[in-house]
């Protein structure tokens, strides 16, 4: 009667055991050479292949490498091919608890299962790899906030810029976020060849290499060209936009930039460089903006994405009803 009950105990120790978080452990030594030599070509190609971003090519390989790091726990050895074959869906939402036990947002999670999923149909497609498994788990619900603008008259604010070059470089910057809705990478981004003499538009280099042309409107262009006049640095080519040293200005500088404007204008922490893009598209939707046109100046690929806007706007009109209406409170 004792043996069961102690083969009981035993299955019951390794199936916790089976369970435990998973072990950071170095993936050149535990993993399969056949499939991290594969996984490392693949990651290579992301950027040159389907035009990823470099921070997008790194999110896929820090996702993709906790998976493998996961599974060499889970399963107990190194994986390779066919054990990656003969994953099922349990395994795979097994990945996305432990992701969940780490502190996962539901959206971090559903970037880690996008990534694997990416993964594992190029092992499918070119290497005969199963990959059912993990498109049968679906992705963790996302809650979706509504974008939150900074507003108009503290938007335009962060505009003025000082006298030294420093100042009006950070006031341009801001300028494109806010007067052209581009990201701040956008901005940072800019060659002396992508910005014209006198400046009308702009040819930005968007999320996967897709490329778009912005208008831009006068003052705009003034406040971009106050910083060109004065400058320390001849821009004859190489980075439009520098930093103190010459070399291509740091996203971070901006971000720096906007937390000063941040404070010194009482703005909640909402207010990043990301929120002035949004301050761009609800602002001239507000004015009677096209949905189309506002979908083509940010660069989103899909209109649903510009569509959030449009929530926001409603937003607005609500509470100005609420403010002023008589039979509001009714």
């Amino acid at each position: 009667m004792s043996t069961p009950a102690k083969s009981s105990k035993t299955a019951a120790a390794s199936r916790r055991a089976r369970r435990a978080p998973a072990v950071a452990v170095d993936l050149g030594l535990a993993g399969d050479p056949q499939l991290l030599a594969i996984r490392a070509s693949w990651l290579e190609g992301l950027t040159a292949e389907r035009g990823l971003s470099p921070n997008t090519a790194e999110a896929y390989e820090h996702d993709t490498r906790a998976y493998l790091i996961f599974l060499t726990e889970h399963l107990g050895g190194p994986v390779d091919l066919a054990a990656l074959s003969a994953l099922t869906p349990a395994d795979v939402r097994a990945f996305l608890a432990e992701r969940r036990r780490a502190g996962l947002s539901p959206r971090s999670m559903a970037r880690a299962l996008a990534a694997v999923r990416t993964m594992m149909n190029h092992l499918e497609r070119h290497h005969g790899v199963n990959a059912a498994a993990v498109r049968a788990v679906s992705a963790p619900s996302k809650p979706r906030g509504l974008p939150r603008p900074v507003p108009v008259t503290e938007a335009l604010a962060m505009l003025e810029g000082g006298s030294d070059w420093v100042s009006l470089r950070d006031a341009a910057v801001l300028a494109l976020l806010y007067g052209c809705g581009l990201r701040v990478g956008e901005a940072t981004g800019l060659d002396v060849a992508d910005v014209g003499d006198p400046l009308l538009r702009l040819r930005i280099r968007g999320k996967g290499g897709k490329e778009r042309d912005v208008p831009v409107v006068a003052r705009v262009a003034a406040i971009v060209g106050a910083y060109r006049e004065a400058v320390p640095f001849a821009l004859d080519d190489g980075p439009f936009f520098r930093g103190e040293k010459g070399g291509r200005l740091s996203p971070r500088i901006v971000q720096r930039a906007v937390e000063q404007w941040r404070y010194a204008l009482g703005l909640p922490d909402s207010a990043t460089p990301h929120a002035l893009r949004h301050a761009f598209a609800t602002h001239i939707l507000a004015q009677g903006g096209d949905l189309r046109a506002i979908q083509a100046l940010l660069g989103h690929a899909r209109l649903s994405t510009t569509q959030v806007y449009t929530a926001v706007d409603d937003r607005a009109l609500l509470k100005a009803w609420r403010d002023a209406h008589p039979r509001a409170a009714g």
